[in-house]
């Protein structure tokens, strides 16, 4: 049976296994229920999920359990990452990756009409803040 990756999101359990998530509403709850699921796996899963941009973010992220891989899969977006009190610029383009390390605050700004992404997670205790 084939899957949208961009309404249903798969997670990588860490012995191997791949399980289709719920559909994937982009709120909170959405996540609380992710880590209901699958809190008990400790650090070692990954969500894999597909996002469309259509504008720059408006928050920074910090996944401090795991790296965090961002797959360019249409358009450009540039990625920002927060290190030692400076921001480095990446830009990606169709096909291009970057890796985002435990404890580095991230945002991303999407060029002309829009860009997509895929994101490989480990996301727990993943923290946000507002952009400036």
């Amino acid at each position: 049976m084939s899957h949208s990756l961009k309404q249903r999101p798969v997670y990588l359990d860490p012995h191997g296994g791949a399980e289709v998530e719920p559909i994937f509403t982009g709120d909170m709850a959405w996540y609380q229920g992710f880590g209901e699921r699958h809190g008990a796996d400790g650090d070692g899963g990954r969500l894999v999920a597909l996002h469309q941009f259509s504008k720059n973010w408006d928050v920074w992220e910090m996944h401090p359990n795991g790296h965090e891989v961002v797959i360019c899969t249409e358009g450009e977006m540039t990625l920002i990452q927060e290190i030692d009190g400076e921001e480095k610029r990446t830009t990606l383009r169709d096909g291009d990756f970057a890796i985002n390390p435990p404890g580095v605050w991230h945002t991303a700004d999407c060029s002309g009409s829009g860009c997509s992404a895929v994101f490989i997670t480990s996301g727990r205790g993943t923290e946000h803040r507002q952009r400036e």
